[in-house]
């Protein structure tokens, strides 16, 4: 499906001489998970599926860096994606949302909500990621309309200090998580305007072996994860992953700038399940 107008390249152009969220001199201390990132300290993300503010603020209490709204598998919608974004910003941490799909229809509404940066599944092209960024950006750079007062809030800003800055802080966030983004990485990583690159271990395994959860040590499996972070480091851009506990989170950050450990459901399931059996083993 091709999103891009008929000014894309002339798009492309122009956002390879702008500042990014690697390179702008935008000193915004709301801004925790680009702070992190931009300061090479381990940043800390989860995913919260669960829609409730108060959810959202004992989560953001954890001393995480960054919180991933998931709008792709949660059970979250606009009105709680508008709430959770104003919850968790408030308490000094990053809102990501991750979205259902790459239109930009839905790109501008979940930016609207004042998150500090979007995720974006299953990229699988250059052509895919250049959409991205066109339908993120404000022009000139994109294709991004304004017509809101929130996202500024989420940023600690008024509305005209939050249209400069917005374009160079905003995180992108790419997921690869097919063979075909495997296969693609490079060129994706090289687009202008992408800055990160997340992989998901989960749909990746699915795609290359046909089965999940992997074991982590399959040779194909390995190989793609590699060749996902030499890209990401090849084009500068940072590059994290999904681990789903505190020591595999600590190898991973080994060589990842940035991961997600576990998320809301799971985290809840397992104590709870690790508790009762204290009492029926």
């Amino acid at each position: 499906m091709n999103l891009l107008p008929n000014s894309t390249q002339s798009a492309s152009t122009v956002a390879s001489s702008y500042p990014t969220a690697h390179t702008t001199e935008v000193q915004n201390p709301r801004l925790r998970l680009l702070n992190n990132l931009r300061k090479k300290e381990p940043a800390l993300m989860t995913f919260i599926a669960i829609p409730s503010v108060r959810h959202a603020q004992i989560v953001a209490l954890t001393s995480l860096d960054g919180m991933i709204i998931d709008c792709e598998h949660g059970h979250i919608g606009d009105d709680s994606m508008h709430n959770s974004v104003s919850a968790i910003s408030a308490l000094g941490v990053s809102p990501i949302i991750r979205v259902r799909g790459p239109q930009p229809d839905i790109l501008k509404r979940a930016l609207d909500t004042g998150a500090h940066g979007l995720m974006v599944p299953m990229i699988n092209t250059a052509e895919e990621a250049q959409a991205v960024v066109t339908y993120s950006k404000f022009p000139p750079q994109g294709l991004r309309g304004q017509g809101s007062a929130f996202p500024a809030i989420g940023h600690g800003l008024t509305t005209p200090e939050y249209m400069k800055s917005a374009n160079q802080t905003i995180l992108t966030i790419l997921q690869i998580e097919s063979k075909q983004g495997v296969e693609n990485v490079d060129a994706i990583a090289a687009v202008p305007g992408v800055d990160y690159l997340f992989v998901g271990p989960n749909d990746l395994v699915q795609s290359l072996l046909g089965y999940t959860p992997a074991k982590g040590d399959e040779p194909v499996f390995v190989e793609a994860i590699e060749k996902i972070v030499k890209a990401a480091r090849k084009h500068g851009k940072w590059v994290g992953r999904f681990v789903n506990d505190g020591p595999l989170d600590a190898e991973a950050l080994k060589t990842f700038d940035s991961v997600a450990i576990t998320g809301d459901t799971k985290a809840i399931s397992n104590w709870y399940t690790a508790q009762i059996a204290c009492v029926r083993p």
